[in-house]
């Protein structure tokens, strides 16, 4: 342990070398390392590092208990990653989670300040104006670069982090760019194996990694651990492994590339209830979900990391969900693959993309692949744009969801106007807006049995949901047609 510490302080402090070889060898640690104080005469660093080839170990001990603090603190929306007036501040940590009412996940001590008696969070809060006591919960870990007050270009390679169920993996420092983790097993973390407190994930990369959970016997519902989070920009999670945690990520970042990587949450539960493998909590991410195994557990899309969650700005948009497998065993008829969770009202769709993905059950039937998290508002569906679902595969779902909804419509009996229902196949319950093209098969006829060619005309978001578009004849026919209807405005 003591080496250790040593050899990092060599490893920032001289410059004939670039990267710390452990020769295979295991580190039993007793308690967290502050990577920081290790070296320290240093609480910046920005040059490449590698620390590559061997293994940490946690020795059980209270060195490894959780620190909790309950406190009262005020919050205002104008500073919205600040928190006043915060009592019992000197005993607040860099680096705890943040919890309370109002307060997103994954949200955390990036700075203290005793004397201001002040706090700046990773994230804002969507509901918590006002006074009231939030509780700090600071995990170890067996890696902590939170003392750095910027720390970029470390890499972390072919490292197995054992934390046994006793401490949590890494933590990044504040601020930085570019920390990357390659070929690194993550081995039963105790509550989460890569932890961002600020923008010190701005470029991450965790790559080819896998991830054990210490929560593989309970029930998915039930579980609090997740492999990592991210609050800045431009990271890359791609091919990795992870098995029984609570979340694969909650990403809170833009341009996100999320691929080739499979995560499984399933238990051992008959209609098992099933939680987000992914969490997104930048509405507009401009971010790909490409490739991936994404097995008994869903991509949640959300905005409550956002003080403001009233005001839709360019709203939830800008996301690619392609060439995924989506697997469901044993679980509950209500499951859904892809929820949308907005916090606040007035918000809408502009600009998702979910193509080529194949949805399979095994033991049980899924009612429908999408929806709307109603628990804080619903989505505004006039104001829904670009929005494609096509080419997707459905196994086991009874309600294929498709936009453009392509199908035929056969009128019997002779009627002027064709009433025709979109039998819920457009995305999240949304209405029949747009009418694309409308084309007879075979000849329309009239009463008299003779052919008519007429140009017919639509009439969109008809019936109770507006969820039906008729079909205006000049005189009453019957016949076929093929429909192209949609629920948002592609233009």
């Amino acid at each position: 342990e003591l080496a250790f510490k040593k050899a990092f302080q060599a490893l920032l402090n001289f410059s004939d070398h670039e990267s710390l070889d452990l020769c295979g060898r295991r580190i039993t640690l007793t308690a967290p390392i502050d990577m920081q104080a290790a070296v320290n005469n240093r609480t910046q660093f920005e040059t490449r590092r590698v620390i590559h080839n061997g293994q940490f170990q946690a020795e059980p001990g209270p060195a490894w208990d959780d620190d909790v603090v309950l406190a009262q603190a005020t919050y205002d929306a104008a500073d919205p990653k600040e928190l006043s007036n915060v009592a019992n501040i000197a005993s607040i940590q860099v680096g705890s989670l943040v919890t309370g009412n109002g307060v997103g996940r994954e949200v955390y001590v990036r700075e203290v300040d005793v004397a201001g008696a002040r706090i700046t969070l990773s994230q804002e809060l969507f509901d918590a104006e006002g006074t009231q006591e939030f509780t700090f919960t600071r995990f170890k870990y067996l890696l902590d670069f939170s003392g750095f007050t910027k720390h970029s270009d470390m890499i972390l390679d072919r490292i197995e982090l054992r934390c046994n169920g006793n401490c949590s993996g890494v933590m990044l420092a504040p601020l930085g760019v570019l920390f990357q983790v390659y070929d690194c097993q993550f081995i039963r973390p105790k509550d989460r194996a890569v932890s961002s407190i600020g923008a010190g994930c701005q470029g991450m990369i965790i790559d080819r990694c896998n991830f054990e959970s210490d929560e593989s016997p309970i029930p998915s519902h039930l579980r609090k651990s997740q492999c990592f989070n991210s609050n800045a920009n431009d990271v890359k999670i791609r091919n990795c492994r992870a098995s029984h945690f609570r979340h694969f990520g909650v990403i809170h970042g833009g341009q996100s590339i999320i691929a080739n990587n499979h995560f499984f949450n399933g238990d051992e539960e008959a209609d098992g209830v099933r939680v987000a493998g992914l969490v997104l909590t930048k509405p507009n991410c401009a971010s790909t979900i490409s490739g991936n195994y994404i097995d008994n557990c869903f991509i949640e899309w959300t905005n409550e990391h956002d003080s403001e969650p009233d005001v839709p700005g360019y709203s939830f948009g800008g996301l690619t969900i392609s060439s995924n497998i989506f697997l469901s065993i044993d679980g509950q008829p209500s499951t859904r693959w892809i929820v949308v969770k907005p916090y606040g009202t007035d918000q809408f769709i502009n600009g998702l993309n979910v193509q080529g993905n194949i949805f399979r059950t095994y033991h049980g039937s899924l009612e429908r692949v999408e929806a709307v998290d109603t628990t804080y508002a619903d989505l505004t569906y006039g104001r829904m744009r670009n929005i494609l679902f096509e080419g997707n595969t459905f196994h086991g779902v009874t309600q294929p969801t498709r936009n453009p909804h392509i199908n035929v419509h056969e009128q019997e009996s002779v009627d002027a106007t064709w009433v025709v229902d979109t039998e819920n196949h457009l995305p999240f319950g949304g209405r029949a807006r747009t009418v694309d093209a409308l084309v007879p098969l075979k000849a329309i006829k009239n009463g008299s049995n003779n052919a008519v060619f007429a140009q017919p005309y639509a009439v969109p978001e008809k019936g109770v949901n507006d969820d039906e578009f008729h079909i205006i004849w000049p005189e009453p026919v019957k016949g076929e047609i093929r429909y192209s209807v949609r629920m948002d405005n592609p233009a």
